[in-house]
């Protein structure tokens, strides 16, 4: 079977046509896979069985082993790479943590891989464990794990494997504000990636590698900034900011980006593409050309059976998670979609609440969430990780980003603006108060806005957390889009709201009059 190609072969030659002496290299990469180990819906979330056999879901690692395989088989010198966050995102991850992502890489065959930052969401000790337990190096040249024990020993800066009889160097790059973003500890920090991977450059160029790889999750336009600033690099395989590159509509830019001679590829994220980077060196190291496409893992990918039934087995034990008691419930915790998708609800206030103080203390002041999330109740009593995950079974993420207070005020209208269709966009919020008049034009609904004690400013700029599907435009939120700031790779938010509401316990549900229905 032949994979499909979603895009057209972007291509770009850079030279003359191949001579005798030039070498093809096929790079194969994901990035950001994030625990997806089954296959995920249309928007990257769970998939039910009978979907993924009505072919209505993507990815998963029984469908990438087959597509890696396959791509191998039509390669003359394949490698395969992953630009890092293989850690955080569903059951598998917060049972088994780095270990069933250990084994499916070593299953792949992966070469190589660099630290994302949720590879540091459980500390030094959990990436440890990762490490010991993979088959191929992990790289990260920007920071400086001397004095961490648990590192200091087992993650290079850069290394050198062989395809073919030619020498290829590799460098691993991780995000500079890694220590904002998850749990390094004190013992590592972090450096500007650009000096980082021009060290590494001098010092394989020293030793005459010529074809040097960097495997990056610093972002695309990290890796653009890289590319500039930086002399000696060939290819950069991206990940961290979920980048689609390609020609299709949503792409955010040609597959590959070139920047100078450095062909730039990231391959979105949670294992629905497979990237292919057909690249040529010529017999200085210089590349000469270099085309590819992200293949998509749709169901024309058939899925290994094998791999299936270790998936399968692998999942048994989430039964005991889902049936874990996290919290207890003082009251019942008020959910219904009638009531949240029209005013205040306690269910609302519970998920911004543990929202707001998770990232506190990174200067955030406003959470604003879409009802449309809120998918259940939870009753009085003893709470189990499966209510919570009924009440939130999306797997979005925190997203924590900067906007104007007119910004605000425009989201908050859009929020309110389909109040009368039951619309899952009404905003569940804590850190601010408003007053919605819901007989009034769409688009004027919404006054008295209060942050905190203070009026509304229409030009300060908020620090605000919402859920990844929001930041992206979700629900209609669009004018989240270009916000500043915007990270959105956060935890899950039901982790987060988990830990709140055992922080919390017993939880007393309540409101509190932060939206003023007239």
């Amino acid at each position: 079977m032949s994979i499909r190609l979603m895009t057209g072969a972007a291509a770009l030659a850079l030279g003359a046509g191949t001579a005798q002496a030039d070498y093809a290299l096929t790079i194969l990469h994901t990035n950001d896979f994030h625990a997806r180990f089954e296959p995920i819906s249309a928007y990257d979330s769970t998939c039910a069985a009978e979907d993924n056999a009505a072919g209505e879901c993507f990815g998963g690692t029984a469908r990438l082993i087959t597509a890696i395989e396959e791509a191998r088989a039509r390669a003359e010198n394949p490698v395969l790479f992953d630009g890092g966050d293989q850690f955080q995102g569903t059951l598998f991850y917060t049972y088994y943590k780095g270990q069933l992502a250990a084994e499916m890489m070593n299953r792949l065959g992966y070469d190589a891989m660099t630290v994302g930052n949720h590879e540091f969401d459980d500390g030094p000790e959990v990436l440890r464990g990762f490490v010991d337990a993979v088959e191929f190096p992990i790289l990260m040249s920007n920071a400086d794990i001397s004095n961490e024990p648990q590192l200091a020993d087992v993650i290079e800066k850069s290394t050198v494997i062989e395809r073919n009889g030619e020498r290829l160097g590799l460098i691993g790059l991780t995000p500079e504000d890694t220590d904002e973003l998850a749990s390094p500890g004190p013992n590592v920090t972090f450096s500007d990636p650009v000096a980082a991977v021009q060290a590494e450059v001098d010092r394989l160029t020293e030793d005459g590698v010529t074809k040097i790889i960097v495997l990056s999750h610093s972002g695309y336009a990290v890796d653009q900034r890289v590319a500039e600033e930086t002399t000696g690099v060939d290819v950069i395989v991206g990940g961290h900011t979920n980048t689609l590159l390609g020609d299709m509509e949503d792409a955010a830019g040609p597959y590959p980006t070139m920047v100078g001679d450095t062909a730039i590829v990231q391959a979105y994220a949670y294992g629905k593409f497979l990237g292919e980077l057909n690249v040529v060196f010529d017999d200085d190291g210089v590349v000469t050309s270099a085309t590819g496409a992200p293949l998509i893992m749709d169901a024309a990918v058939a899925e290994n059976e094998e791999v299936v039934a270790r998936i399968a087995e692998a999942a048994e034990p989430l039964d005991e998670i889902r049936n874990e008691v996290v919290a207890e419930a003082a009251a019942p915790i008020e959910g219904d979609r009638t009531v949240c998708r029209a005013q205040e609800c306690a269910m609302g206030n519970l998920v911004a609440d543990a929202m707001l103080d998770r990232v506190a203390d990174q200067g955030i002041e406003i959470a604003i969430t879409n009802s449309g999330g809120l998918r259940a109740s939870i009753d009085a009593g003893e709470v189990t990780m499966g209510e919570v995950l009924t009440v939130l079974p999306f797997q979005n993420t925190l997203s924590t980003f900067r906007v104007s207070g007119s910004v605000l005020k425009e989201a908050l209208e859009n929020g309110v603006s389909q109040i009368e269709e039951g619309a899952g966009r009404f905003p569940q919020v804590a850190g601010l108060s408003f007053t919605v008049d819901a007989s009034a034009d769409v688009g004027n609904r919404v006054s008295d806005i209060m942050v905190g004690d203070a009026p509304l400013d229409p030009d300060t700029l908020y620090g605000v957390v919402s859920n990844n599907y929001v930041r992206n435009g979700g629900d209609g939120y669009a004018m989240f889009i270009d916000a500043r700031d915007a990270y959105d790779y956060g935890p899950d938010l039901a982790d987060v709201t988990a830990e709140y509401l055992a922080e919390n316990g017993p939880y007393e549900p309540y409101t509190d009059g932060r939206i003023t229905m007239q």
